[in-house]
């Protein structure tokens, strides 16, 4: 039903949309210009992105161009900070002397907003893949980190206690004891990372990049193509709920487990 509700409220805000941009664009209100009606965006984005081929899965050069740097860009920004994150995230939290001395430093970073840090990463790798890169693992790391330390700092001592007793090594209890406990919290960490990195890889390539969807939409923002910008964001929109629908589905299944231990309790 919640699903239902959803999907009819984003209806009548498009169908809204739709008939104030007609009846602005009727009346020459001013300013319409710049709203495009959603069926035109729409249309745009078919055209540009999804035209193609059936035997390509109606992708276009267009969409070749721009999607596919854009999503090895997500990826492997993504990848890198969420290994990165949960391996020094379950090390400060079983360790509160190292927590303690790094806390500080944490807090500090994670205040500091990654696009103010391009130009700091234009100077160190210059324009391209390493200064995006960059970005983006500098601003998705931080939630990551954060719930890694969270989740393995509240693992019960009793499951260490009976990691113990059975002899498991240091490597053991790493994977079979803290890493299960601390799961959901990761796994929380993990969905709000891969939101964040979609917004950072945009930011990223729209300073200095020759390819990617950040670069269509400044392209199209300074020549006044705005069908296409619409169109840009569209489908970022899109790309969103695909890759977070996409998330959910593994994390149902990795911590299926949970979810019935939590139904038993």
């Amino acid at each position: 039903m919640r699903w239902w509700l959803g999907i009819a409220v984003t209806l009548a805000v498009l169908i809204g949309w739709q008939r104030a941009t007609t009846w602005m664009t009727a009346n020459r209100v001013t300013g319409w210009a710049f709203f495009p009606p959603p069926l035109d965006a729409a249309r745009t984005m078919r055209e540009l992105w999804f035209s193609g081929p059936p035997w390509r899965l109606f992708l276009t050069d267009r969409a070749l161009a721009d999607l596919l740097p854009s999503l090895v860009r997500l990826f492997t920004g993504w990848g890198a900070a969420c290994a990165a994150g949960v391996a020094l995230g379950v090390a400060l939290g079983r360790s509160p002397v190292l927590r303690q001395y790094v806390d500080p430093l944490l807090q500090l970073g994670r205040a500091i907003p990654p696009p103010m840090l391009i130009s700091v990463f234009i100077a160190l790798f210059q324009f391209g893949t390493q200064m995006q890169l960059a970005t983006i693992v500098f601003g998705v790391v931080w939630p990551v980190l954060l719930n890694s330390t969270e989740g393995a700092r509240s693992v019960d001592q009793q499951f260490l206690d009976s990691a113990t007793v059975f002899g498991l090594s240091r490597t053991q209890r790493v994977t079979r004891v803290i890493l299960p406990a601390a799961a959901p919290k990761i796994a929380a960490g993990l969905r709000l990372s891969l939101s964040l990195a979609l917004v950072l890889m945009v930011i990223s390539e729209m300073v200095g990049s020759t390819d990617g969807i950040g670069r269509h939409l400044l392209v199209s923002q300074r020549r006044f193509e705005l069908p296409e910008m619409w169109a840009g964001i569209l489908l970022l929109g899109i790309l969103g709920i695909v890759l977070n629908l996409g998330f959910l589905a593994v994390e149902r299944r990795v911590l299926a487990w949970h979810r019935r231990s939590r139904h038993l309790n």
